[in-house]
């Protein structure tokens, strides 16, 4: 069964919970820009819903982001390496290349393409006031922002519709991205219908993950630029360190309060995902014990959980060859897609 969450503050989206057990119908877009090493937050975030909904048989598109790397830094370091090693994190984490179509931006044109109409559909306004956008700007490393980044939401949208999903696996800070592409799909339709009246686009919904939101070390939101977060690739010792440099309080009693104590409770939340239990039970649990007994259980269920992935990467990684037909073959399969999409967009907007 396939839980379509789309309930959220602040969004127009449809706010209920769906199920369905036709999983086979939908389409799934989903990725992340090569920028370095993928962390727990991403994996908890979005992988464990991508390798959930491609085990129960949702058609999955997943994109290695290389053009949208120089929307925040003047220049795409090390990019060939670092998407490779997004594609090795994937594999490792459960993402099988036979069944979900794994490409990158560069090697899709048509995709590209579609940013030109879509761009006509929203207001500079609308894209200056994106949440996501404001917030990409406060801690980008350029000294101006570039152009790119204000059509960052667009480009987006253009990724989730060359191939029609109709699901997007996001964590809570994405939801504004999301909500864009809808937008551009209702305009859209509203513009250029078929002549049966029927949308080229789907509206996608929304798919939240059970921990949207995981701090990083320094009580904000983790990420890899921000140097906080703790690698599926780093070594047992490596996140045993990271983690006992995270920030916690002064209370000796443990407890799970996202709204009063974040660090601590992120801490608490990461054991019990790892742990598969409610982060209540963890917290009981180390009653007392205070910020070293808490990151002693953090550290012990983090390392057992990710040592399976860990071993599959470094497998996977004696084979850089294999990581770069990956994504031939998912360029292969993805070119056909944004070909016929861009090729219908044309026809709609009457320029054949």
């Amino acid at each position: 069964m396939t839980t379509v969450s789309t309930s959220t503050p602040g969004t127009s989206a449809d706010t209920r919970t769906t199920s369905t057990a036709a999983p086979a119908v939908h389409r799934v877009l989903t990725g992340d820009r090569p920028t370095g090493p993928l962390h727990l937050g991403h994996y908890f975030g979005t992988l464990q819903n991508r390798v959930r909904l491609q085990r129960q048989g949702v058609e999955m598109f997943v994109v290695v982001a290389d053009y949208q790397v120089i929307t925040d830094r003047d220049l795409a370091d090390r990019l060939a390496e670092h998407s490779e090693n997004l594609v090795l994190d994937y594999l490792a984490a459960g993402l099988d290349p036979d069944r979900a179509t794994i490409f990158a931006h560069s090697a899709v044109p048509a995709l590209n393409q579609l940013l030109l109409p879509f761009l006509s559909l929203v207001s500079v306004a609308e894209l200056s006031r994106n949440p996501t956008v404001k917030d990409e700007i406060a801690h980008s490393d350029q000294a101006a922002v570039n152009g790119l980044m204000f059509t960052y939401p667009v480009h987006q949208a253009a990724d989730i519709l060359f191939c029609k999903a109709d699901l997007v696996p996001v964590g809570q800070d994405q939801l504004p991205h999301l909500e864009v592409a809808r937008t551009i799909a209702r305009r859209f339709h509203e513009r250029y219908p078929h002549a049966d009246g029927t949308a080229v686009f789907p509206k996608p919904q929304a798919l939240l993950s059970d921990a949207p939101l995981l701090l990083g070390t320094d009580g904000r939101k983790m990420s890899k630029s921000r140097g906080n977060a703790v690698p599926l690739g780093a070594t047992e010792d490596e996140t045993a360190r990271l983690i006992r440099g995270a920030r916690t309080d002064h209370d000796r009693r443990i407890g799970y309060d996202p709204v009063n104590r974040p660090e601590v409770s992120s801490l608490v939340l990461l054991a019990a995902l790892c742990q598969d239990r409610t982060p209540e039970a963890v917290a009981d649990e180390l009653g007392d014990g205070g910020a070293a007994a808490l990151k002693r259980t953090v550290i012990e269920s983090v390392n057992e959980f990710l040592r399976p992935l860990r071993t599959r990467r470094a497998e996977l990684a004696a084979d850089r060859a294999h990581l770069r037909q990956v994504l031939r073959d998912g360029a292969e399969r993805a070119n056909v897609v944004a070909d016929a999409t861009l090729a219908e967009v044309r026809a709609v907007m009457g320029s054949v």
